[in-house]
């Protein structure tokens, strides 16, 4: 986790976006006037003209920079469509114990409960391709998610690559599972109502947890969250290629990304591409939300039918109008409405 310094012009950017957004929806949806329509679907208007705004800046993609510059180019974009923080009743700051040492983590609880009764709590793993993304850039979807859910949530700051190269990110997020297992009651959480989740990268390590608990004989997850996931490394899928350039995460970038995490290691093993897993019977509950225009649209539908047929109660949410960033861009009413009803969905879920 790194603090960044933001300077004149990231900030002059920032409000640029967050005065587009205050222009009236009406009028924002006539500057949408080259609408993107793919299989039959409109990206959403806002997210189109940010996009075409994007393409005209100077920023190179994440995978043409050397991984601390991409690092602060996630920091920044975090940063920038967060909106503002959702309050919530406390959070602390804690370390895991894990294999390689300690886990960097944060704990959320929400706004008027009591210490005394409790709570069901969501384990969250964090995109950014397993290279990039930290506490810091998914503080705000953590924090929303905990406060519209009424969940506690424990938001884990697993090993990255190229440093720590497959499985250490696996291994750290089966040990966090474990952890907030072992000490639910000293976390204030109820030890039979523990969920894992994410999103992209970390929907897939929420995923790899869920089957790796269940093969160790358990204790599992009580439900799992994957948010746009990456269930097939390597995949060659019609959305890798419909999506390759210009809607946030690109083809290049899973390229990047993957080649990272795997080094030498074979995609085709089942913690990292939980999709080739022969046995799904048996495994939590999942809710599975994936976007439209996302290169990961695919797999991540692949992957709930793949639940669904061994008969692992699934609800798969295809949210046709979103791209990939959509559960960390709470500055932008796609991703609040989004986060909105994935937090009802946990509630439910949890209660």
């Amino acid at each position: 986790m790194t603090t960044y310094e933001w300077g004149r012009a990231d900030r002059i950017e920032r409000a640029a976006f967050r005065a587009l957004l205050r222009v009236p929806e009406a009028i924002r949806r006539r500057i949408d006037l080259r609408p993107r329509v793919i299989d039959g679907h409109r990206l959403d208007p806002d997210t189109n003209v940010g996009l075409q705004i994007l393409t005209r800046l100077p920023n190179k993609e994440f995978d043409e920079l050397l991984v601390p510059e991409a690092r602060r180019e996630m920091a920044l974009r975090s940063w920038m469509f967060a909106g503002d923080p959702t309050p919530v009743g406390a959070t602390r700051d804690l370390t895991i114990p894990g294999p390689a040492g300690g886990i960097p983590a944060r704990l959320y609880r929400p706004l008027g409960v009591e210490r005394e009764r409790p709570l069901p709590l969501l384990v969250y793993f964090h995109g950014g391709g397993w290279v990039l993304g930290d506490i810091d850039t998914h503080d705000p979807s953590c924090r929303f998610l905990c406060a519209e859910a009424g969940i506690a949530v424990l938001n884990v700051d697993y090993r990255l690559a190229p440093e720590h190269r497959f499985p250490a990110a696996v291994d750290d997020a089966v040990a966090a599972f474990r952890w907030a297992h072992a000490h639910a009651a000293d976390l204030g959480v109820d030890a039979g109502r523990i969920a894992v989740g994410g999103d992209s990268a970390g929907g897939n390590l929420a995923a790899v947890v869920a089957q790796e608990t269940k093969r160790s004989g358990g204790p599992m997850p009580a439900l799992q969250f994957l948010g746009v996931p990456v269930t097939h490394l390597g995949a060659t899928t019609p959305s890798r290629e419909l999506f390759a350039r210009g809607y946030f995460l690109t083809k290049a970038n899973m390229d990047w990304y993957e080649a990272h995490y795997l080094g030498d290691a074979d995609p085709s093993d089942v913690r990292a591409s939980p999709l080739l897993a022969d046995d799904l019977e048996g495994l939590p509950p999942a809710y599975v939300a994936v976007a439209g225009f996302d290169v990961l649209r695919d797999e991540g539908i692949a992957y709930a039918e793949k639940l669904t047929a061994a008969g692992v109660p699934t609800t798969l949410r295809v949210h046709t109008d979103a791209v990939h960033p959509m559960l960390t861009m709470l500055g932008a009413p796609l991703g609040q409405r989004v986060l909105a009803e994935t937090a009802a969905a946990l509630k439910a879920a949890l209660a």
